[in-house]
């Protein structure tokens, strides 16, 4: 199945993978919007999520606002902090209920992940009639995701394009 203007599209961000992967290899942050537009491709947009991290300071709600202004809705979580010291932060589970439950109003849908526990999600949803891309930077994203997808958008083949210019970042939290 090709890509087609009229085709239904739904789009889940992993958040925490593309921006620990954009601040690890690239040192800045991620453009939601442009990955957004790279996601949906000229189609319908039905719905499109983001599972983001609350933090107990709270800064990150500029971010949590700029999203909302894309037309992503967001989907937060606490920061989980045990006594060892260890934080732990996962939307694994919370983004494949989300990607089972609006499958049934979907054509296709876009998982913005590069994380290998999503396979089993790519192969449910494709066997219920779903095309799964996958859109993610390549160097951080498990080979088995790639494998099972139907297609593979590799955001490190034009990062500059996906990446933003850190003024340009401070001016879109500062609005």
């Amino acid at each position: 199945m090709k890509k087609l203007k009229e085709q239904r599209v739904g789009v889940f961000i992993d958040v925490q993978n593309l921006y620990h992967t954009a601040k690890n290899i690239y040192k800045t942050r991620v453009d939601f919007g442009q990955i957004l537009k790279e996601a949906v491709d000229g189609r319908k947009l039905i719905r499109a999520f983001a599972y983001v991290i609350r933090t107990k300071s709270g800064e990150e709600k500029a971010f949590f606002d700029a999203l909302t202004q894309l037309s992503i809705e967001t989907r937060a979580k606490d920061l989980k902090e045990f006594f060892s010291g260890v934080k732990k932060a996962d939307w694994d589970v919370g983004l494949a209920i989300d990607a089972v439950r609006v499958s049934p109003s979907l054509d296709v849908v876009v998982v913005v992940s590069g994380d290998g526990d999503f396979a089993p999600l790519v192969e449910y949803l494709k066997n219920r009639g779903k095309r799964v891309e996958i859109v993610a930077f390549g160097k951080t994203t498990a080979q088995e995701l790639i494998e099972v997808a139907d297609e593979f958008i590799n955001l490190d083949q034009n990062s500059g394009r996906y990446l933003m210019k850190e003024k340009f970042y401070s001016r879109l939290i500062k609005n």
